[in-house]
């Protein structure tokens, strides 16, 4: 994994947890992080092209 998509996945994953105790259930929190996952995976490519990278 390079260090620009290693570093953007760390970013989402640290706000992610910043709000994890706001979910209750386990299902709920299971749920969020795809929701959250698919959405950075999604943006990744345009963050990329906006770093020139």
């Amino acid at each position: 994994m390079d260090p620009v998509t290693l570093a953007y996945y760390g970013l989402v994953c640290g706000l992610v947890s910043m709000f994890a105790p706001f979910v209750r259930t386990r299902g709920a929190r299971f749920a969020t992080g795809i929701f959250i996952g698919l959405v950075a995976a999604a943006f990744l490519p345009s963050i990329r092209q906006y770093l020139g990278i």
